[in-house]
């Protein structure tokens, strides 16, 4: 299902990236394909590199055409074949889930960290003009909301861990070789072509999956934390924002989300009065290990360096992507 008709992706960037080549890491997982969307739909030469551990090559399906290349981001040679010729580099390839991160560390930090440094080297190599880098809100922990990007990282997982450190990388590569790079910390990023069937499933997606099935979902604690929730095609925006800046950014990180606070209780509450399963309690089991309390991002630096703001709202994006599981998961 193409989510293009949400947003007028020709009507935001006009030709500003007709005929660029960009790589898009990750391309075929959740944020990476609508990234491949928005990029066709406005005539770029789009390459994806992907192993296809979290994403689907389907997930390409019906966009302009797309040059793809099977192969992990630890393997250098693949990756200096998907950088060559490209202007920019969408780094959004990872190992996503706290708890899967907090089971299989080492994993985490080969592919999250040496799998980026492999992308910074390539791309200088490649003499690309600008890498963006899917950080995360992870990075603040358990620092005071709103969060603000000055703010000391505290890391509380490994997976959060890896997105700090690559960040730190990002920054290194700019100052020390003149790579332009840009780092967007995406906050709980949802939509249509998230995986439901994950056992790590992120919260929107892993509710649907239960509500279509007749099953009360689960919630890890009391359900007061509170998340900012953001549609996925925001996070396109910053992307496509952060590559056009005329301006060098240098490493510097940018907050991605909707400056918005909505409990885990209440995004329930709404999604069963959506589904009609109102009769659907939520089930509460104990925290998870690396979880956080509550995210909420200040937009004002990114407002302020590349013009950023949302393009679609929580309650917009949450029908689109409810709609969009209504398709792809069987009711029993």
């Amino acid at each position: 299902m193409k989510t293009l008709g949400l947003t007028d992706w020709q009507a935001l960037h006009g030709n500003a990236f007709r005929d660029v080549r960009v790589l898009v890491t990750g391309g075929a997982g959740f944020i990476g394909s609508h990234l491949c969307e928005a990029l066709t739909s406005l005539g770029a030469k789009v390459v994806v590199i992907d192993d296809l551990s979290g994403g689907d090559r389907a997930n390409l399906d019906g966009f302009g055409p797309i040059e793809f290349i099977h192969a992990s981001i630890l393997d250098m040679a693949a990756v200096q074949r998907a950088v060559a010729g490209c202007r920019y580099v969408l780094h959004q390839a990872a190992l996503g889930s706290v708890p899967r991160s907090v089971e299989q560390p080492r994993l985490y930090n080969d592919v999250n960290v040496t799998g980026t440094l492999n992308v910074l080297e390539a791309s200088r190599a490649a003499k690309v003009q600008r890498v963006v880098f899917a950080a995360s809100s992870s990075a603040y922990g358990d620092n005071p909301v709103p969060w603000i990007e000055h703010m000391p990282v505290r890391a509380k997982s490994p997976y959060a861990a890896n997105k700090v450190a690559d960040e730190a990388l990002m920054s290194a590569y700019s100052n020390a070789y003149g790579l332009d790079t840009c780092c967007t910390r995406y906050f709980n990023i949802f939509g249509p072509r998230q995986n439901a069937n994950s056992a790590y499933a992120a919260v929107i997606a892993a509710f649907a999956k239960a509500l279509i099935a007749g099953q009360r979902p689960t919630i890890f604690g009391d359900g007061l934390q509170s998340r900012d929730f953001t549609f996925v095609h925001n996070s396109v925006q910053a992307n496509l924002l952060a590559m056009r800046s005329p301006k060098p950014i240098m490493g510097e990180v940018l907050n991605v989300g909707c400056a918005g606070q909505i409990s885990v209780n209440q995004l329930a509450e709404t999604m069963a009065r959506a589904m009609g399963r109102e009769d659907l309690k939520p089930v509460y089991q104990p925290d998870r290990a690396g979880d956080i309390k509550h995210s909420y991002a200040d937009l004002a630096k990114i407002s302020a360096m590349i013009g950023y703001k949302p393009v679609v709202g929580f309650e917009q994006g949450l029908k689109v992507t409810m709609d969009w599981y209504r398709t792809v998961i069987p009711a029993p």
